[in-house]
């Protein structure tokens, strides 16, 4: 589950996401092996390798919208350390990059990874079958069908 970080500010549904609240889901969202979050130095630091001069401050300063004009280059230094392209900061359309992202923090939870992982190699029909059971279990505990299963 994804905590709420309330120093950032919420964008309202249909409103573009400012520079800070996307920043903010990649720390949020995207992590090392251990879970926690990048600090702002590794994230900072690891930019610096990449030839890109910036301060841990002045990332702490992006996420926290105290600062929103980067230069091209930091953006670039960003998006490559947390693996996004660099429209991602810059597009309205993110979804694709945010579908992503949901997956990746679906992918943390064990029991979810283990699903994906024992569903691998199953033929289409079996494929749509298991879909068709998770969505059942879903109705029964009240969730709202997943995005996908209308295409199916």
């Amino acid at each position: 589950m994804i905590a709420v970080n309330y120093d950032v500010p919420v964008v309202a549904q249909g409103e573009p996401a400012s520079l800070a609240a996307r920043l903010d889901r990649l720390f949020r969202t995207v992590r090392p092996a251990g879970q926690r979050e990048y600090t702002y130095e590794e994230v900072a630091g690891a930019i610096r390798e990449a030839g890109i001069s910036i301060s841990h401050t002045y990332v702490w300063q992006l996420r926290k919208g105290l600062r929103d004009n980067p230069t091209k280059r930091h953006l670039e230094g960003l998006a490559q350390f947390f693996g996004v392209p660099t429209s991602y900061f810059l597009d309205d359309d993110t979804s694709g990059i945010e579908d992503q992202l949901e997956l990746l923090v679906a992918l943390r939870d064990s029991d979810v990874r283990s699903l994906a992982l024992r569903a691998n190699g199953l033929s289409p029909a079996s494929i749509k079958a298991v879909l068709g059971m998770i969505q059942h279990a879903r109705s029964i505990e009240g969730l709202p069908p997943a995005e996908d299963d209308e295409s199916r």
